[in-house]
């Protein structure tokens, strides 16, 4: 059986090396990205790619398209320092620097895990990462939690939830 296949015939899943590490600014995204490289790093054969979504602004949430344009460059720019940042980070704990690449992309989300959930679709990624919210319960409860409804509705993958 070859590992690094995404599907054998019959649909089922075959797990290969490669993680999806969903990311943003929290401290929570940080650990979950130390902690791949703590766990994996070193190791030959994995390959990490860290994603982070922005989703799509509604339409009438700017004044104009400049201002639009405007917040997406400094968005970006400041996403991109983030990424490179844990990219880094990877690097430092043993990564080599062609087993670690970054993806910044632009969306309409209805929720976020749903994004991660098609990016991951599209990739063949067998593994998602991601890190805890540090959300009470209540407020799990009312407005959910990104990396449980990741839980809930991922399928033919690995789910690792860092704290």
């Amino acid at each position: 059986m070859n590992d690094d296949a995404a599907n054998t015939g019959n649909g089922e899943k075959v797990f290969n090396r490669n993680i999806l590490i969903a990311v943003d600014e929290s401290a929570n995204a940080r650990r979950a990205v130390a902690y791949v490289g703590q766990l994996l790093g070193g190791l030959a054969g994995f390959n990490v790619m860290l994603l982070h979504v922005v989703p799509e602004p509604e339409e009438d949430f700017f004044p104009s398209t400049e201002e639009k344009e405007k917040w997406l460059a400094h968005y970006s720019e400041k996403v991109d320092g983030m990424l490179a940042d844990y990219r880094q980070l990877l690097i430092e704990k043993g990564f080599a620097p062609d087993a670690v690449s970054v993806r910044s992309t632009l969306r309409y989300c209805p929720s976020m895990a749903a994004c991660i959930l098609s990016e991951r679709d599209e990739t063949g990624y067998s593994t998602i990462v991601v890190g805890r919210q540090g959300l009470s319960r209540s407020e799990e409860f009312l407005f959910g939690s990104i990396s449980s409804k990741i839980v809930s509705h991922a399928r033919k993958c690995t789910i690792w939830v860092v704290e």
